[in-house]
């Protein structure tokens, strides 16, 4: 199972590529697909690909309740995955 994830924009580079933040992992990702992305927005990224710009509320709940899902897994002793199939 793939999930598409929210990441904050932390630097814009040359040929519609940019660097993300996701979870204090830094990536370089396409921003190609995305029109207007500016440092310190957030987009949705699936596979190295920007998918869409986020509200920063939306991203910070959906980014906590990931996190949650991992404190779970590991108090139940299980890695998370179970969780998301």
């Amino acid at each position: 199972m793939c999930l598409a994830i929210p990441a904050r924009v932390t630097a814009l580079l040359p040929g519609d590529m940019a660097r993300v933040d996701l979870a204090g992992v830094t990536k370089e990702i396409s921003i190609g697909l995305v029109e207007g992305v500016a440092v310190d927005d957030y987009v949705i990224v699936h596979v190295g690909f920007a998918l869409a710009r986020i509200d920063p509320e939306e991203a910070e709940r959906t980014l906590a309740l990931f996190a949650e899902m991992d404190r779970l897994g590991r108090a139940e002793g299980t890695d998370g995955n179970e969780v998301l199939g």
